[in-house]
């Protein structure tokens, strides 16, 4: 299921950063032929391969697995069955574009509910 979520989140980096495979490939120093196994499932990827891929990306390894736009359903169906969560009810990640002043007001809500969050454990 983490490489589903890693390698949708992949795939919607190179199309945001208008970046194609081959180039992806050839900043993480890996085969294109692989890589292409890779984003098809046909393939898993190390822990190694993974965090060059977050870095030719300029991301960060932990967004990658952990944020999606995949769906609750689509999750459950991968994980066959019920996907863990790794928040309590009420509590959703998010991945958004945002401006300066926004990014600033929603890190200030990150920062409460994760106070809030951490007391519940």
């Amino acid at each position: 299921m983490h490489n589903q979520i890693f390698f949708t989140n992949v795939l919607r980096l190179l199309d945001e950063q208008n970046m194609t495979k081959s180039e992806l490939a050839d900043h993480a120093e890996i085969s294109v032929s692989f890589l292409s196994d890779l984003t098809n499932g046909k393939a898993n990827p190390s822990l190694k391969i993974m965090e060059a891929i977050a870095k030719a990306l300029n991301a960060s390894l932990p967004a990658l697995l952990e944020m999606t736009d995949l769906d609750q359903e689509t999750l459950d169906a991968l994980a066959g069955g019920k996907a863990i969560k790794s928040l309590p009810d009420g509590y959703v990640r998010v991945s958004a574009v945002l401006t300066e002043f926004q990014a600033f007001s929603v890190k200030q809500w990150d920062q409460e509910n994760r106070k809030k969050i951490s007391k519940k454990r």
